[in-house]
């Protein structure tokens, strides 16, 4: 069943299920309290079981991407254009007539069911901008591709972030991450790092830049293919030579050689495998200090 309820006439429903579309003018959805702000275009999206675990997955096509803490039970999201126009704005164009901007018409969704919250946007031509707030232990999986970085702070949990056209940037994370981009950093700060999970972060064109804390535990696989590899733990490098592999290529009987150039080590004794892996720029594995 859906529900079509205006800005101005939202009411409560008792399902279990919560489908939320936002647009321009209208909020579809299917049961709990949904509030949104006058002055902003914030939705609040309640869990069926609020303080358990939970899966959050954010796509976009274009946009940012912006995670911080909620204390509270639910999840907050606030959605701005990236030219921040209102409906109706009229610009001045180069040959003096006025260009009337076409709104806020980024079809943004969410959808919660069973602890499972999905928010997506059928509008891939509109580049936005969502910041949302959430609560602690999330398995947290995050995507754009253009015109947008994605940015998370002091979040617990369990983090898939990935980006095409943009940086990546977790902040005081706990837990364990596994982040991936194309143009754009890799910027990570532990506060407290998951000693079970193996973890990886990639880059094509920008650095890699993790911070751990001092006393964990890893197993290290690291390449970067025309920058440095830089560390100020203790670490222990495997220093056997590279190995050759040969591979069929059906031409001829001959075999083609590659060459393993991946920098292997432990810290502290060694774990779960963190890999590193970027093309232009540098790797940079720090100790936290204090």
């Amino acid at each position: 069943m859906e529900i079509f309820i205006s800005k101005n006439n939202l009411k409560n429903t008792t399902m279990k299920k919560v489908i939320i579309v936002f647009t321009l003018l209208t909020i579809f959805c299917g049961n709990k309290i949904l509030a949104q702000s006058t002055n902003s275009d914030e939705l609040v999206v309640p869990l069926s079981s609020p303080g358990k675990p939970y899966t959050l997955k954010v796509g976009l096509v274009s946009g940012s991407i912006t995670v911080s803490v909620n204390t509270g039970k639910d999840i907050i999201i606030d959605v701005k254009t990236k030219g921040g126009k209102e409906k109706g704005e009229m610009t001045t164009a180069d040959n003096g007539m006025k260009k009337i901007s076409k709104g806020n018409s980024y079809g943004l969704t969410a959808n919660e069911d069973d602890n499972i919250i999905n928010v997506n946007t059928d509008n891939p031509n509109e580049a936005i901008n969502l910041s949302l707030k959430i609560p602690q232990d999330v398995k947290l999986k995050l995507s754009t591709v253009n015109d947008g970085d994605i940015t998370v702070n002091n979040i617990k949990g369990e983090l898939e972030i990935n980006n095409v056209n943009g940086a990546i940037t977790l902040n005081n994370i706990s837990g364990s991450v596994v982040a991936s981009t194309i143009n754009g950093d890799v910027i990570t700060t532990f506060t407290a790092a998951d000693s079970k999970a193996p973890m990886a972060f990639s880059s094509l064109n920008g650095n890699v830049d993790v911070t751990f804390p001092s006393n964990v535990q890893y197993n290290v696989k690291l390449k970067s293919d025309r920058g440095e590899i830089y560390t100020d733990f203790d670490m222990a490098i495997d220093k056997t030579e590279p190995k050759a592999s040969s591979t069929n290529t059906n031409h001829s009987g001959m075999y083609e050689l590659k060459k393993d150039d991946w920098i292997t080590g432990k810290i502290n004794g060694g774990g779960p495998e963190v890999m590193m892996k970027n093309m232009e720029g540098n790797i940079y594995i720090r100790k936290a200090k204090g």
